[in-house]
């Protein structure tokens, strides 16, 4: 079977520093895959990398089977890779059903006179409300989006990149700024997604890594460390001593 998505040697250098050294790894359709590591081990560099945002100096990513190594970041999106920004900025006077009905219609390239329009763009309006729905987001799919809480917007976050009809969703600290008592309930939405999405996420809450990923990605140094599932993860040693604690998890 074809991976949802697979890197193989990635290689950045900024000068001298290494970010990216060498990463492999192989996401099959359906996964639920952590990518962990301390704080400057190259996490987010990878995503920018996976994404287009950054271009590798040596190495292949590779699409559902297609070579996306040199594709810009929209072509990329257009072929089934997202990923979630920070929108607490953005649409704030637009509602949940508005803001992803936007993202529904950009996709489709019927933009224009969106919001004069909105009305005679009901399948678009409906696929959108099937969106947040999914999401759970569907009770408060009217309300202005500054008006919502934390968590709800950081759904919104993925509701936007679900527009998009992703294969695979890169989810950069999906829980930050979340409450740790809300972050659980967060992760629980995002694992029900369609299991036909395949998912990476970048998560420093361990307690979130261990209860949802199905595999872990282990980064230190820009290098991958290792991979494997989160019993395999929590019993190695080099993983307690560089990032989990000499105690170890559980």
């Amino acid at each position: 079977m074809t991976a949802a998505l697979l890197a193989k040697g990635l290689d950045k250098r900024f000068g001298s520093l290494v970010v990216a050294g060498g990463i492999s790894f192989e996401l099959p359709v359906g996964e639920r895959c952590a990518l962990i590591g301390p704080n400057g081990a190259g996490k987010t560099t990878l995503i920018n990398l996976l994404t287009g945002m950054l271009t590798p100096d040596a190495g292949e990513i590779v699409l559902n089977g297609e070579d996306i190594s040199r594709a810009p970041p929209a072509r990329r999106v257009r072929k089934g890779l997202a990923r979630t920004f920070q929108i607490n900025s953005l649409f704030p006077k637009l509602n949940p059903l508005e803001a992803t009905t936007l993202a529904v219609c950009e996709r489709r390239g019927e933009t224009g006179d969106f919001l004069g329009r909105l009305a005679a763009r009901r399948d678009a309006v409906d696929e959108a409300y099937d969106i947040l729905k999914s999401l759970r987001l569907d009770g408060v799919c009217r309300r202005e989006t500054r008006e919502l809480a934390y968590g709800q917007q950081r759904l919104l976050e993925i509701a936007l990149a679900l527009a998009t009809q992703p294969k695979v969703l890169l989810l950069d600290e999906p829980a930050a700024g979340v409450p740790k008592e809300d972050s659980g309930e967060l992760f629980q939405v995002i694992d029900g997604l369609s299991r036909q999405l395949t998912l990476l996420f970048i998560e420093h809450d361990m307690d979130v890594v261990f209860r949802f990923a199905s595999r872990i990605l282990v980064m230190v140094g820009g290098r991958l460390l290792l991979e494997g599932t989160p019993a395999e993860i929590a019993n190695d040693a080099r993983v307690r001593e560089v990032y989990l604690g000499s105690a170890g998890h559980g």
